[in-house]
């Protein structure tokens, strides 16, 4: 099977081949070749020449944060990768069992067969380890190593010994990215053969296709590029970015069709035929991605351009993995007890621009939501997870519900409806997942945050319009709520796209004082977040911030504040305001990773705000800690005791 390509120079070394989603030569050769194989694992299943038409799986979250300790830690669940994978497990989980009643992978499949239990999911611990054993269920497919050291690297390196995987799944944000490739690295090292697909925000910015499908924009801190280039082996097979919910499901089909039958391996020449033929029979799918296979200096991209992704289609992230995560945010009000978290989106990304964030949708595909019957779903899945064991949900959205008021309010009047309604008389949809008494006590004292912004509170609304919805926020359960201050300097905060709707006469420190003193008027707990090293950021407002922020903290105003350091993302437009685009190192195998650094999330020697020298980062350290006292939070996870299934 031939496929027709364009070749594209591209900014890297090689060469690119630009495919056109689902353009195969003979679609009749794909469908014979696939009813071939068919007949041929039959046959080997029933006379016993195969056991299993399964191939192992491991999927890994690299890990990215450093604490005080020293230590490359992510704290809570990885939900990035739990959400790319939801659809292609869901789908396979859906087709196990005999093959002639596959529909999805109707050949091999990966050994994503059964969801964990609910015993398995009560008793599971926060330990990122899981035994894969020799029936894995799905959550048992995924490693996620908190910390990267010599202990979690033998921890890695038996998992592969005793797995063999025929595919390894990675997602990284650009901190996470050196680690990534290390973690590749072992996998080819170990597992010769194994498929490496590479994921997550770092390649999302860093690997694009141009806006009209007809080249490859690759980023000096690509992964590709930074391969091509000979700075790192080439360890990595194929990377997604993008909305790459079906991306993911049909590169794993892709996969599977490629697989040798006999030596179960991928048959890497077979991969983009068999990538193309899906396409050619069903599309891309919803959402805007872009698959790259990489084979020596050439590379072929598919960029795959589907209609409106709505969020609320999609298999919930938990469905095929245990909740782990605990927050300390969120105890028991009699034994003080931390309480198992999920974590939740209603929308993937951030309606405003500022400059430093990563999480703007002008640098996504735009802002999706929950769409056809958002409050029906999203509450749904709030039963999902108290189901699955959660005692308290917090909202990852950058603005919850996009700071839209009605949505906010229709859900939380919801919420707090079902939670007083008797269990006999729950809607169905809700009943399913609440079986048991210990689900409804759940559901009862269930607790949440989520995160808003000083605007949304004080400038886009009224302060009646926002005590009204923190009113029916806590009625709902919210006990906690989360903004980003960023600074507390007006000659900083001039430069970001915050502070909207600026009026001289109420510069911003009192707008963030009296967006804390509605939220706290309800007696909710409120974090903050601090980010140090923006533009227009000197020693003098340093102290500023550290000072007005502090003040707050005195008048308990605020209950946590984050200090962090502007760190550049590859994608973000303070990077080339800086001129730093070119000068990002998240691949160097080795990196002089040292205090003060190790204080700040995300942050490392080079790629944090060059308007802050090492003294003024020792001095935020210091300051913070000293003038915000218990309140600084270090984001430290809390131990739990590990479950067994």
């Amino acid at each position: 099977m031939a496929t027709h390509a364009m070749e594209k120079v591209y900014s890297g070394n090689g060469t690119v081949r630009l495919h056109r989603a689902g353009d195969v030569t003979d679609p009749d050769a794909f469908r014979e070749r696939r009813r071939t194989r068919r007949r041929r694992l039959a046959e080997y299943l029933a006379d016993g020449r195969a056991e299993t038409r399964y191939f192992p799986v491991l999927s890994v979250l690299a890990p990215v944060m450093t604490q005080s300790e020293g230590e490359i830690t992510y704290p809570g669940d990885p939900m990035c990768l739990y959400t790319a994978l939801s659809l292609a497990v869901h789908r396979a989980v859906a087709d196990a069992g005999p093959l002639a009643d596959a529909a999805h992978y109707t050949d091999l499949a990966p050994e994503w067969t059964r969801f964990p239990s609910k015993k398995y999911r009560l008793s599971a611990g926060d330990d990122g380890y899981r035994a894969y054993g020799t029936a894995p269920n799905t959550d048992r497919t995924v490693f996620d190593p908190r910390v990267w050291d010599d202990t979690a690297r033998a921890l890695w390196v038996r998992m592969l010994r005793e797995v063999g995987p025929r595919v390894v799944l990675i997602s990284a944000v650009s901190p996470a990215h050196r680690y990534a490739l290390q973690i590749a690295e072992l996998a080819k090292r170990e597992v010769p053969e194994t498929f490496v697909i590479l994921g997550g925000r770092h390649v999302d910015e860093t690997t694009t296709a141009t806006p009209d499908g007809q080249g490859l924009l690759l980023k000096p801190s690509s992964p590709l590029a930074v391969m091509q280039q000979g700075k790192v082996p080439r360890v990595v097979d194929a990377v997604i970015s993008g909305e790459a919910y079906h991306a993911v499901d049909l590169l794993m089909r892709a996969l599977a069709l490629a697989t040798d039958l006999d030596r179960r391996r991928v048959d890497r020449d077979q991969v983009l035929p068999c990538l193309q033929g899906l396409l050619a029979e069903e599309g891309p799918g919803a959402g805007n991605s872009l698959v790259v296979l990489a084979e020596g200096d050439t590379l072929d991209a598919v960029p795959l351009r589907g209609g409106a992704l709505d969020l609320a289609t999609l298999p919930s992230p938990y469905e095929a993995f245990a909740i782990r995560s605990r927050f300390p945010i969120f105890t028991d009000p009699e034994s003080g007890e931390v309480l198992r978290t999920a974590h939740f989106m209603v929308s993937n990304a951030c309606p405003y621009r500022c400059n430093f964030c990563s999480e703007s949708a002008q640098l996504s595909n735009g802002l999706k939501r929950f769409k056809d019957d958002a409050i029906g779903t999203a509450v749904q899945r709030v039963c999902e997870y108290v189901g699955y064991g959660a005692a308290s949900l917090f909202f990852d959205d950058s603005v919850f519900w996009s700071g839209r008021y009605r949505d906010i309010g229709n859900f939380c009047e919801e919420l707090s409806r079902i939670r007083r309604t008797p269990p006999t008389e729950l809607d169905a949809r809700y009943r399913h997942f609440l079986p048991h008494d210990d689900d409804i006590e759940r559901l009862h004292g269930l607790q949440w945050g989520a995160q808003l912004t000083v605007d949304t509170l004080v400038a886009l609304h009224s302060a009646e319009e926002s005590d009204a919805i923190l009113r029916k926020m806590k009625e709902a359960g919210c006990t906690y709520v989360y903004i980003g201050i960023e600074s507390m300097s007006t000659q900083v905060m001039t430069h970001i796209h915050k502070n909207l709707r600026r009026d001289e006469r109420k510069p911003w420190r009192e707008k963030v004082r009296e967006a804390a003193a509605l939220v706290k008027a309800h007696g909710l707990q409120l974090g903050t977040s601090v980010l140090f090293g923006l533009d227009g950021e000197t020693r003098s407002s340093i102290d500023e911030t550290i000072h007005e922020v502090g003040r707050l903290i005195d008048d308990k105003l605020i209950d946590l504040a984050s200090p962090n350091i502007l760190t550049y993302h590859p994608a973000t437009p303070v990077t080339r305001a800086h001129g730093m685009q070119d000068r990002l190192d998240y691949h160097s195998p080795r990196i002089d990773n040292r205090k003060p650094y190790i204080y700040f999330e995300e942050a490392f020697p080079d790629v944090v705000s060059v308007l802050l020298t090492e003294d003024d980062i020792w001095h935020i350290h210091h300051e913070t800690r000293h003038r915000w006292g218990g309140a600084r939070n270090d984001a430290a996870p809390v131990p739990v005791e590990a479950g067994a299934e």
